[in-house]
């Protein structure tokens, strides 16, 4: 898709009149004084986390805003191929991929040899490595993935929407893990009377922060971001320009001799291009607001560092002045250390509200969205009585320790781009290319590894899947659906639902046989007292409610009688009792893609690989390893007291 030609318009593209391209998305109502989760921001962290609970109408959720109304014009813009498949699972990641800009290489740019004045490239990189992940690392404007979160939240079967002009005032828990927030409005009514002054009061069972780096609730928790203090500082544009730069729709990282670093990054719709520029090292105690930095100087800097390349800028959306600095939360939520045992966390902070670092790596929103996504399945398990409180705790034990490496990364890449010649040696671009290329799988958000809790089992029989480790993202494949030869990819059954999966691939031999090792573990989730199936799921609920299981065959889809498996594999749902024919797969053997082969699978001994509610593997286990299965699921899941199911 090509626009912004004739100037930058915010919204959707596909809308040609401008006036319609940004409908709002707000609640006309006051805010409920009764809630179950309160979630303070309208930013990535927290529309994912609202996104997610709007799933469910039996929990009552409210997200509130101090801004007037939806955001127009977007700070971050990278969207890495791990973000891409989470918002596969809130069923939007194809009006990302139509819109944005596909990042497929990266080119590097060092002084000349020949007339070190002058910029020259050095070489370039394929952006995303072969095999990575069916997606791509794409660029979009921040605004827009905000969009596309509320019109989930709108089509969702709470009909979520945001409450903006809201300012937080106080956050106060209570006796009885109740949470008191009082709010003050800076909003409208409809008859476009203000109300600042206004205030409002919200009970909660529990509250998110997802405000930002001067997050309120993180300060009524008593948590402090600590770390670096900022020593550098870089101006960030949107433009449209006109450049003899070669690489200017291109990931480009610029070192120049003298001038610092640009990096530029190609934005969505064919022209727009976003540039981060370094300026100034500051002093000790020294904010750049001091330096007065204004966007002439910042438009004179980029050129100076393109040079012998010309820029000539004609419009600029979005400007901005920031300084580098690591900070980090101790913890992501209120208890204190010496507390875990005896109490449960009622107040919690994602993203910016916990760890703040420099945008140039593309990180901070995607580690925010999946802080989000982690808490959000958690809390929705918590309240709807699925697991017990203490589940919490996970929280903040699996997300501050992705914050601490997040941390370290930054402050590695950020010092390798600030090479300013007479402070640190000058630039280093052949090492910047090879830290680019050593951490590819980082960037791309895809080296997130939990590990050993009551969520993540040992990795014991890890042999068994040795392409799909552990505590890490489950990592799709190519599959055809058994039932109508559909190619599918296999990690796109796990939608944001906050239910678990079981794919269980079938060993080597006949499936339909009555002795097949499928057909005993489909016997004992469908029959045992201690099938997890059965234990966690409540009478009248689909058998898939909680546990979904799905299995994959060796054999091509035409090998295989359908009529033939077992009862699990084909169930009835819903008010009709239809059958339910998109559990059973078979790899994809016409097409080269055999997931077998491709994830390390034993095809001797198959295998179960269990997956959480945010697509991270919890799990390998034998076929036949019941009793260890029933044991993990057992060590988190509430027994449900109706628990025949149909």
């Amino acid at each position: 898709m090509q626009f912004h030609l004739n100037g930058f318009e915010p919204g959707d593209p596909e809308i040609v009149d401008p006036l319609e391209r940004h409908p709002a998305s707000v609640a006309q109502t006051s805010v409920p004084a009764e809630v179950d989760v309160l979630i303070v921001g309208c930013g990535p962290a927290g529309l994912t986390l609202a996104a997610q609970l709007s799933a469910f109408p039996d929990i009552k959720t409210c997200i509130v805003d101090q801004k007037p109304g939806r955001m127009l014009l977007g700070q971050a813009d990278g969207i890495a191929c791990r973000t891409m498949e989470m918002f596969h699972a809130f069923g939007f990641s194809e009006r990302v991929m139509k819109e944005a800009c596909w990042i497929n290489e990266t080119t590097f740019w060092k002084p000349d040899d020949r007339q070190p004045g002058n910029i020259a490239r050095s070489g370039w990189v394929q952006d995303v490595e072969d095999g990575l992940s069916e997606f791509p690392h794409v660029v979009l404007n921040q605004a827009r993935v905000h969009d596309f979160y509320l019109d989930a939240m709108r089509r969702s079967a709470s009909k979520l929407e945001a409450h903006y002009g809201r300012r937080v005032v106080a956050v106060q828990p209570e006796a009885g893990r109740r949470v008191t927030v009082t709010l003050e409005r800076a909003d409208q009514s409809r008859q476009g009377q203000p109300r600042q002054g206004q205030h409002e009061t919200v009970t909660a069972r529990y509250v998110v922060g997802c405000d930002g780096a001067h997050s309120v609730v993180r300060a009524s928790i008593g948590r402090e971001l600590r770390g670096d203090s900022a020593n550098h500082a870089w101006g960030v544009m949107d433009v449209l320009a006109v450049t003899d730069f070669p690489d200017i729709r291109c990931k480009s990282l610029i070192q120049s001799a003298q001038e610092g670093s640009v990096l530029v990054i190609p934005r969505e719709g064919g022209y727009l291009v976003r540039l981060y520029v370094e300026l100034v090292e500051l002093g000790i105690g020294e904010r750049v607001a001091s330096r007065n930095v204004t966007l002439d100087q910042l438009i004179a800097k980029a050129r100076r560092i393109l040079d012998p390349y010309t820029l000539e800028v004609k419009e600029v959306p979005w400007w901005s002045i920031y300084e580098i600095g690591q900070r980090l939360a101790d913890k992501f939520d209120d208890v204190p250390e010496d507390a875990i045992a005896t109490r449960s966390p009622s107040v919690f902070i994602a993203g910016d509200a916990c760890h703040t670092h420099s945008p140039k790596a593309g990180q901070g929103m995607n580690v925010s969205m999946q802080d989000a996504f982690n808490l959000g399945w958690k809390l929705a398990a918590v309240l709807r009585q699925r697991c017990p409180p203490s589940l919490l705790h996970t929280y903040s034990a699996e997300r501050r320790a992705i914050a601490e490496e997040l941390i370290d990364f930054d402050r590695e890449w950020s010092a390798l781009l600030a090479s300013i010649h007479g402070k640190t040696g000058g630039p280093e671009p052949a090492k910047t290319q090879d830290f680019f290329v050593r951490s590819a799988r980082y960037t791309a958000g895809t080296a997130t590894h939990y590990g050993p809790s009551i969520l993540i089992g040992e990795s014991t029989c890890q042999h068994l899947a040795k392409g799909l480790v552990i505590g890490t993202r489950f990592h799709s494949a190519p599959v055809v659906r058994l039932a109508d030869a559909m190619p599918v990819h296999l990690g796109h059954v796990v939608k944001a639902d906050g239910r678990f999966r079981i794919f269980a691939f079938a060993p080597a031999g006949d499936p339909a046989n009555p002795g097949s090792a499928i057909r005993r573990l489909c016997d004992f989730l469908s029959d045992s007292p201690d099938s997890p199936v059965r234990k966690f799921t409540r009478r009248g609920e689909d058998i898939d409610a909680v546990i979904d299981v799905r299995v994959v065959f060796q054999q091509a889809h035409r090998e295989l009688p359908i009529e033939a498996m077992p009862a699990l594999l084909l169930p009835r749902k819903g008010r009709y009792g239809l059958y339910d024919y998109e559990k059973m797969f078979c790899a994809d053997l016409k097409g080269g893609n055999d997931i077998f082969a491709m994830r390390g699978i034993d095809r001797e001994a198959g295998c179960m690989v269990v997956v959480r509610p945010d697509q991270y593997i919890a799990h390998v286990l034998p076929i036949d390893g019941t009793k260890q299965l029933a044991s993990f699921f057992d060590g988190f899941l509430l027994p449900q007291p109706d628990k025949d199911v149909p």
